[in-house]
C-alpha cells in the first residue's frame, strides 16, 4: 500500500472504536450508524442516542431486531390453489397486501428491516417466476426468523422453501433427470462465491443429493420430499463419497469449506454496510478475522454484526458516506430523518416507482440479485430519485401536513431567523457529508430565500411564522433531493 493509498483508504482495524478528543462520538457518526444500521432516525432519536455511548446504541440495535416479533402469518399464509375463490385476482391482491406490509415493515423495524433486505437480495427468488402468494410468505418469514440468526440454518432452511425449489429448479430436480440449476447457485452466489472452491463435478454430484424434493399433495401445497424421486446412490462432494442427501450437502459443504463460505459471507456483509471497496487491506485486517469470528460462534450472524459495528473501522470517517443509495434507501432515509407523514397509499407509491428506478422489492433482475451502488446511477435512474423526492413533498405541500416543514425547519435550527443558517441546518442534518463549496451552501440559500425581499432578511421582518415559510422549505427540500451528497449514505 503506498501513500496515496493510505491517504484515501480507511485504514483503522477492528478494535472497538473508543471516543477521544480528536474522535468524538457526534452527531455524524451517530446519523453514520443509523443510516447504515436503520433507514436513518430522526433528530430526537439521533440526541437520545448522544446521551449514551456507540457501543450501547449498536447493542440497542442489535438487541432489539433479535428480539422483534415476527410479522403475523396472514390468513392466506396456508392457502392452495383451491382455496383462492379467483386465483388470478386474488392472488395479485395478497401479493400487493404482502408488498405494502413488506415496505412498513422495512422502513420501521431498523436494523432487522436493513438486514432483511440483505438477505433478499443474497438468496433471490423472483416472485415474477412462482407466482404464488402463499409462498412469498413463507420464503419471508424463513428470511425473518433467521434475520439474525444462524447463517446455516438459514441457508438450509431456504433451499427448501417452495419459493426457492420452484425459482431454481429444484421441484424438477429428480433421479431420472437431476437439475444443477440450485446446486450451482448454491456455491456461486449462496456460499463460495464464482469458480470459488468447487468444480463442476461437485455441482452435478450435489444436484444429484438434492434430489426428491418433488411432491405436493396439492396444487399449491407444500412441496416435500419423496424418496422415490431421490437419487439413492453414492454422490462425491468435495472429495467427501456417500449416499449424500439435501442435509449432507450443507453438513459437507461447512465440514470442507467453512473459511471460504465464512470470508465470502463477511464480504458481502462488508459491501452492504460499510463500503463497496475491498482491497487487500480490508480483506486481510478486517474480513479475515470477521470470518474466523463467524466460525468461532458457528456461523451465529450476531457476533460478527458486533464486531463489525463496534469497530474503529466501522465509524472511521472514510466510511461515512461512500454508499450510493437504493431508490428505496432515499426515501426510506428521508422519511425517517424528516419524520413527515405517509399513507399506506404513498407507500405503494414508493415501492412502484422505487421498481421503475430498478428496486423491484421481491423482483431483482436475475438470481445475482442487485449490484447495487453505481449500478443504482444513470442519467435516466438519477432524474428519477430526484422526481421520486418531489413526488413525496410535493403530495405533503398540497394538503394538511405542509406546516410539518415548518416544523422540521424549526427542530433542525432551533427556530432560528437566519435564512442562512437554516438551510446549513437541514442540509447538514439530511447529508453525510458537508457540501463540496461554500458555493454549494450560497445557491441553497437563495433557493430557500425564494422571492422574499432581501430587506425583511436583513430588517429581521422574516420568520418561519411567515405564511410562505411552509413552500420555502418545500423549494429547499426538493433542491437538497438534487445534490450529489443527498445521493450518499
Amino acid at each position: 500500500m503506498n501513500n496515496v493509498d493510505l491517504l484515501s483508504c480507511n485504514i483503522s482495524g477492528l478494535s472497538e472504536y473508543v471516543p477521544s478528543g480528536n474522535n468524538q462520538w457526534a452527531e455524524a457518526k451517530a446519523k453514520h450508524v443509523f443510516r447504515r444500521l436503520a433507514y436513518g432516525a430522526p433528530k430526537n432519536r439521533i440526541t437520545l442516542a448522544l446521551v449514551g455511548s456507540p457501543n450501547q446504541l449498536v447493542d440497542n440495535l442489535i438487541d432489539t431486531a433479535y428480539n422483534l416479533p415476527l410479522t403475523p402469518a396472514p390468513f392466506w399464509s396456508e392457502y392452495t390453489f383451491f382455496d383462492f375463490n379467483d386465483f388470478d385476482s386474488e392472488n395479485r391482491q395478497y401479493f400487493r397486501d404482502w408488498k405494502l406490509l413488506t415496505a412498513n415493515n422495512v422502513i420501521s423495524e431498523d436494523l432487522r428491516g436493513r438486514l432483511a433486505m440483505f438477505w433478499f437480495n443474497h438468496f433471490v427468488a423472483e416472485v415474477d417466476v412462482y407466482g404464488y402468494t402463499p409462498f412469498l410468505y413463507k420464503y419471508y418469514n424463513t428470511i425473518e426468523r433467521n434475520t439474525l440468526g444462524n447463517f446455516k440454518i438459514l441457508l438450509k432452511e431456504i433451499g427448501l422453501t417452495a419459493a426457492m425449489l420452484l425459482y431454481l429448479n429444484g421441484f424438477e430436480n429428480t433421479n431420472e433427470n437431476p437439475n444443477e440449476n440450485y446446486g450451482r447457485e448454491l456455491y456461486e452466489l449462496f456460499t463460495l462465491g464464482e469458480g470459488n472452491g468447487y468444480s463442476q463435478q461437485d455441482i452435478i454430484e450435489t444436484a444429484k443429493a438434492l434430489t426428491g424434493y418433488n411432491h405436493q399433495d396439492v396444487y399449491g401445497g407444500e412441496i416435500y420430499f419423496d424418496s422415490s424421486t431421490f437419487l439413492d446412490e453414492d454422490k462425491t462432494i468435495f472429495g467427501q463419497t456417500g449416499n449424500w442427501n439435501y442435509d449432507d450437502v450443507i453438513d459437507i459443504l461447512f465440514e470442507q469449506r467453512s473459511e471460504m463460505v465464512a470470508f465470502y459471507i463477511c464480504k458481502k456483509l462488508y459491501r452492504y454496510f460499510v463500503g463497496p471497496e475491498v482491497g487487500a487491506f480490508v480483506e486481510d485486517t478486517i474480513i479475515r478475522p470477521l470470518a474466523t469470528t463467524f466460525i468461532d460462534n458457528d456461523f451465529e450472524i450476531v457476533p460478527v454484526l458486533q464486531q463489525l459495528f463496534k469497530s474503529e473501522h466501522f465509524f472511521d470517517e472514510k466510511a461515512i458516506g461512500v454508499i450510493i443509495k437504493s431508490p428505496l434507501d432515499v426515501i426510506f432515509q428521508f422519511i425517517n430523518e424528516t419524520e413527515l407523514p405517509y399513507t399506506d397509499t404513498l407507500m405503494q407509491s414508493f415501492t412502484y416507482q422505487a421498481g421503475l428506478l430498478g428496486q423491484k422489492l421481491f423482483d431483482p433482475p436475475n438470481v445475482a440479485g442487485w449490484q447495487g451502488d453505481e449500478d443504482w446511477i444513470s442519467n435516466t435512474t438519477l432524474i428519477g430519485r430526484w422526481e421520486l423526492l418531489k413526488f413525496y413533498v410535493t403530495i405533503l405541500l398540497d394538503s394538511v401536513h405542509a406546516n410539518q416543514f415548518v416544523t422540521l425547519a424549526r427542530d433542525l435550527s432551533y427556530d432560528s431567523a437566519d435564512p442562512e443558517y437554516i438551510t446549513r441546518s437541514i442540509i447538514d442534518f439530511l447529508n453525510p457529508k458537508p457540501l463540496f463549496t461554500e458555493s454549494d451552501y450560497t445557491i441553497a440559500t437563495d433557493i430557500f430565500k425564494w422571492e422574499v425581499p432581501q430587506n425583511y432578511y436583513d430588517e429581521g421582518l422574516w420568520s418561519l411564522d411567515w405564511e410562505e415559510a411552509p413552500f420555502q422549505v418545500y423549494l429547499l427540500l426538493t433542491h437538497i433531493g438534487t445534490i450529489p451528497e443527498f445521493q450518499l449514505r
